[in-house]
């Protein structure tokens, strides 16, 4: 989504859903949880409107209050924005948006499928705009604010952007269906549909084909199932999507060609192949809702529920059966009842619900419906009258268990049920009569005991201990003694009490559909985090993503191992499955891949019988053998011909009569040591064949033995698939051929070095790609004591990997959550002209960072943050440039549009910082000297200068109305002339140059402006101290300027003339006296993979929009001649 500020955001769409939906709605379209006073009632939050009090706002400021708005009808939905409470300071910094269709069993709308939290404003002016990834399709929105400004209260104005939904509906009670029949063949078959269950399992399609063959699309327990059958061969295939009965509305999008089917369900797309008797495909009849034949098996489980929109081909179907332009079958109405019962959800450790209760004096009854992924949670428990204990039922093992336990000692143990956390929804009763005591899961697993004691709830609950874990998940239909809990009473506190609970919906969400486990592994998952179990597939890590075996023979000779057979996984993480191969590790280190046929296979002369052919499988399938031989160095195969009055090719110039196949399906009739495309044999490039005349000895045609043998080399050719050998019809014609295993040696990506002999040098490539997961391993060596590795950056995400000291090693990215970090610190120093190896992963559970054998660093990612690392830009990495007194680079954060005033600053006021990473190198003889100066529009700033003594200063003014601090590290003189490298890192109130010390308690830096590398031209709000510095100007180098992630040297350097970046004076590009190599391999000039390079990139959804100088690639350098070796 793309988040706009004030009247920025107005052009922001160019489609045509965009109009305003909340404007014009009466008072009476708005809901609120409670409200301030009249004058701040739900109806006054309304989008840059004065009226009554100037917005929203509830009695009590915390999480549980909400506004509700209803548009009217099901309306597309494409965005929201909000606004604080007029001329106050009441405004929301974060917030829910829900929705529904009937202002109950609301649904929440997530970013990326995982985030819930939008953000808000940090003012009561400024508009903040979100436009939605997917649009929304609903009738209710509802607002539930989760931040707000401290120093007042929860205060909305709201606008929705959108437009009319047209909405063509059709529901089955599970006796009905409709039945549509086509007018003929068709050259496609497109059908797509939405589809609301009230029940777990329901048949939603039945296409009969022309020619017995049939499909079945079913809901069965809440998952989608394809039914393919064509008479007796029947194929079901589970597609990859659950909860589908949460009585919510899902899109199903089904495309038949020929050989496979493409459905999507909501926003994801799988592909399946079809069966070759299915293949062809004409529909003949499809019915919705239920399967047409009397007394089937499917007949039972026809469809309870809604159909919207169906179209086949473009043809509307529900408005042909509402014009009886096709069979009706059973009773349909053109409507969607709604009978949905109020759920609730427990999302967190801190939920509970308290309710009273006395029980009848005849006996007891408890019953409720339970959805979760967990194993374990208490469900209900209370105190027993007469001192008789505590009754306790909860999950353990996903079953479910109830014990009574008195003074420590267990009275009554009961079991029931199993696999009760498998996210369906399951119904538990508990009742008593007497003595007896029943325990019933989903109206069938029932255990019944007897108990001399009377299971009477006590007056006093004795509070809410708890020793057998939280519950996680979803209730609904709690009943007490017969009687259904009213939660909407429960959530106005009328009665019982209850703490984070998410009132009238069911929150469960489904993180292993589509599963995040790669390369098979079994994905399983609780209430906030999933796991992958990668056993049997050859991969590791959290998401199974990195692959436990090595590239080739090469790298398993290099570890040290002697001959014999290894799994070799030539492209790692990738999609290509692991092969067990032989080694042979002589002095190359061989691949030897074995096929169906590599003796000496002898032919006779046969009447009637002229070609044999031969067909080789190898133990590598297509796709591993073609990436082993792109691999590889060199690749042979051996090729030999035996003969007696054979011929072979029919050399010089007739037709051959043998041919073989390669890898790509080609034919070739050159023969093993001659060269492609030359119709010879070994003899015939040697010149040494039997008849000088020929090109190759069995050519002769002799009625002798003879032979042509000989390697196949060409890589692209090999290996071979198919012998075709002729000229074995002949009296006395007698051939023997052998096609040897293939052979390879060699790593073209394990020794492939580049070296860096200069500040300016860099490697250049495409973008990184690697939205969900992504490795990247190299070697290195280094005398430099830090430089970056790798760098990629985006609109806001970056990847990075630097040297950042002669021990550690850091890990970084941002994703969209904040920047992360992962260190390793090694014992010895890295930069000691050695090789070292470097591995690094991120995936959407976690980051990891592996330095040679040493133990590993993770960091964990946020379990419903951001996903998606989306990368658009280059970096070119430790650039610099000579400056001279008069210099100046200023590099503006977000170009001002032509009419905004510069007193306009709260446009700005969400570019602000909790922390900074800023790094530069330098070297200069002048002090004192300002090196960088970051502005704000707040007139604070952060200032980096040597003093006087030739030390290194950092000056913060987090706060206006405040002193600036002045951080000073303990640093020798580094006027000296030489080249010095800073890096500063600030988060909050902690600052890191040299060693860490506390900054104010104020830890924002607000509404950033600008970056001054060198003299500062707008001097009037400068602190004199800077002023006077400011003065001077600055002589001397800087390189490798960086703040966050923008490198404003870098963009003055390579666009100077973009709307950014003013340069005033001289700027002269300088290697900072950085020493060159004499190594005959170092070089200088840089070549793109891609074409003319983007410097902006492009702008995508989900976030606000800052300039940065971008295009589709990315960089691997380093810092001073670290040589570096990088395989992928």
């Amino acid at each position: 989504m793309t988040m706009c500020f004030a009247d920025i955001c107005q052009p922001l769409f160019s489609e045509a859903c965009d109009s305003p939906l909340v404007s014009n709605l009466p008072q009476s379209a708005f809901r609120s949880s409670s409200q301030l006073s009249n004058s701040h009632g739900p109806g006054y939050a309304k989008l840059n409107r004065r009226d009554g009090a100037g917005g929203w706002s509830p009695l009590v400021s915390n999480k549980y209050q909400w506004l509700e708005i209803d548009l009217g009808e099901r309306t597309e939905v494409t965005a929201v924005a909000t606004q604080g409470r007029y001329g106050s300071s009441d405004w929301v910094n974060g917030y829910f948006l829900m929705f529904s269709d009937t202002g109950h069993n609301w649904r929440q709308y997530r970013q990326e499928d995982s985030i819930g939290a939008f953000s808000g404003n940090t003012n009561a002016d400024s508009v903040v705009m979100h436009k939605f990834q997917q649009p929304v399709f609903t009738q209710f929105l509802r607002v539930l604010p989760l931040d707000w400004n401290p120093n007042g209260r929860v205060g909305l104005r709201l606008e929705a952007y959108g437009c009319r939904y047209k909405s063509d509906v059709v529901s089955f009670e599970g006796t009905s269906y409709l039945l549509f029949r086509t007018t003929g063949p068709s050259t496609r078959n497109l059908l797509s549909m939405n589809f609301k269950s009230r029940h777990n399992t329901g048949i939603l399609m039945h296409v009969e084909g022309q020619h017995g063959q049939t499909l079945t699309l079913e809901l069965l327990k809440g998952k989608l199932f394809l039914h393919l059958r064509k008479g007796t061969l029947q194929c079901i295939t589970q597609l990859c999507y659950l909860l589908l009965d949460d009585q919510h509305w899902h899109r199903v999008t089904m495309e038949h060609l020929r050989g496979r089917v493409n459905f999507t369900v909501d926003k994801t797309t799988q592909q399946l192949q079809v069966p070759q008797h299915q293949s062809h495909f004409e529909i003949n009849e499809i019915s919705f809702g239920g399967v047409p034949a009397v007394g089937s098996e499917h007949s039972r489980r026809n469809f309870h529920g809604c159909l919207e929109n169906v179209l086949y081909n473009d043809v509307n179907v529900i408005e042909m059966a509402r014009d009886q332009q096709l069979s009706i079958m059973g009773n349909v109405t053109f409507s969607c009842p709604e009978t949905v019962a109020m759920p609730v959800t427990f999302a967190s450790p801190e939920s509970f619900l308290r309710l009273p209760w006395e029980a009848a004096r005849d006996g007891l009854a408890v019953s409720l419906q339970l959805r979760t992924w967990n194993k374990v949670g208490l469900l209900v428990t209370f105190d027993l009258r007469h001192q008789a204990g505590t009754l306790w039922l909860y999950l353990s093992e996903a079953k479910l268990r109830l014990q009574i336990i008195k003074a420590g000692r267990v009275t009554a143990d009961m079991a029931a049920g199993m696999a009760l956390n498998d996210g369906q929804w399951h119904s538990v009763d508990l009742s008593t009569q007497r003595d007896r005591l029943v325990l019933a899961v989903d109206k069938a697993d029932t255990f019944t005991t007897t108990t001399s004691l009377p299971v009477m709830p006590s007056k006093d609950d004795g509070g809410c201990r708890n020793p057998f874990g939280v519950f996680q998940g979803c209730m609904r239909l709690i009943h007490r003694d017969n009687t259904l809990v009213d939660l909407i009473k429960v959530q106005q506190m009328v009665i019982g009490n209850f703490s984070d609970l998410q009132m009238d919906m069911c929150g469960i969400i489904d993180r292993c559909s589509p599963s995040h486990c790669e390369h098979g592994g079994k994905c399983t998952q609780a209430w906030s985090t999933f796991h992958c179990n990668c056993s049997s597939t050859g991969y590791a890590g959290a998401t199974c993503h990195s692959s436990i075996y090595e590239p080739s023979c090469e790298a398993y000779k290099h570890q040290g191992n002697t001959s014999g057979f290894y799994h070799i996984d030539v492209d790692g993480s990738g999609p290509i499955k692991p092969q067990l191969i032989y080694c042979n590790m002589s002095d190359k280190a061989w691949m030897v891949i074995q096929h169906n046929n590599t003796e000496l296979t002898k032919l006779r002369a046969s009447s009637g019988i002229s070609q044999h052919l031969a067909h080789f499988n190898y133990s590598a399938d297509t796709e591993q053998l073609g990436a082993l031989i792109t691999q590889a160095e060199y690749c042979e195969q051996e090729l030999s011909y035996h003969c007696k009055k054979s011929r072979l090719l029919n050399t010089p110039d007739g037709a051959p009569f043998t041919w073989w196949v390669g890898r790509l399906g080609e034919a070739h009739t050159y023969w093993g040591g001659a060269l492609p495309s030359s119709q010879q044999c070994a003899c015939g490039l040697q010149d040494d064949c039997a008849e000088p005349a020929r090109f190759c000895n069995c050519d002769s045609d002799l009625d002798a033995w003879a032979n042509d043998s000989g390697v196949l080399s060409h890589k692209d050719h090999l290996p071979v698939r198919l012998l075709a050998v002729g000229d074995i019809n002949r009296p006395g014609s007698e051939a023997a051929y052998r096609v040897g295993p293939l052979q390879c040696y060699g790593d073209k990506d394990f020794w492939n070095a580049a070296y860096f002999n200069k500040e300016t040098s860099y490697l250049h490539f495409p973008t990184f790609h690697g939205e969900l997961s992504a490795d990247i391993s190299f070697f290195f060596k280094t005398s430099s004591s830090s430089g970056v590795f790798l760098e990629n950056l985006g609109i806001k995400d970056f990847i990075r990997i630097e040297l950042s000291s002669p021990t550690e090693i850091v890990f970084s990215f941002d994703v969209g959550n904040g920047p992360f970090e992962v260190r390793v610190e090694t014992p010895m120093d890295l930069n000691d002209e050695r090789w070292h190896h470097v591995r690094a992963e991120r995936n959407v559970k976690e980051a990891s960072l592996h330095v040679d054998h040493l133990p590993g660093a993770r960091q964990k990612a946020p379990a419903d943050g951001h996903i998606h690392l989306q990368l658009n830009s280059q970096l070119f990495v430790e650039v610099s440039a000579y400056f001279r007194p008069g210099t100046s680079v200023t590099y503006v954060f977000r170009e001002l549009s032509g009419n905004a005033s510069t007193q306009s600053s709260y446009l700005y006021s969400d570019l602000s910082l909790r922390g900074e990473n800023v790094s530069l190198s330098f070297s200069t003889s002048q002090t004192p000297a300002l090196l960088l100066y970051v502005s704000s529009y707040h007139r604070e700033y952060l200032a980096v200068f040597l003093n006087r003594n030739g030390q290194l200063d950092v000056k913060y003014k987090l706060q206006s109305n405040k002193e600036a601090e002045v951080f000073r590290s303990n640093t020798r003189n580094l006027a000296n002339g030489q080249l010095h490298r800073v890096s500063i890192r600030r988060h909050a109130e902690s600052l890191s140059v040299q060693v860490r010390q506390i900054l104010p308690s104020y830890v924002e830096f607000n509404a950033i402006k600008a970056i001054v590398i060198g003299k500062v031209h707008e001097s009037s709000e400068l602190d004199p101290e800077i002023a006077r510095l400011n003065s001077l100007g600055f002589t001397g180098c800087l390189s490798v300027v960086q703040f966050n992630a923008v490198a404003p040297l870098k963009a003055a350097l390579l666009y100077p003339h973009t709307s950014t970046v003013t340069v005033s004076g001289t700027l002269t590009e300088s290697n900072c006296g950085s020493s060159s190599s004499s190594s005959p391999y170092a070089a200088e000039t840089t070549h793109s993979l891609l074409g003319k390079a983007d410097p902006f990139g492009t702008v995508g959804t989900g976030e606000p929009v800052v300039n940065a100088i971008s295009s589709d690639s990315a960089l691997i350098g380093g810092n001073r001649d670290p040589s570096a070796l990088y395989s992928f």
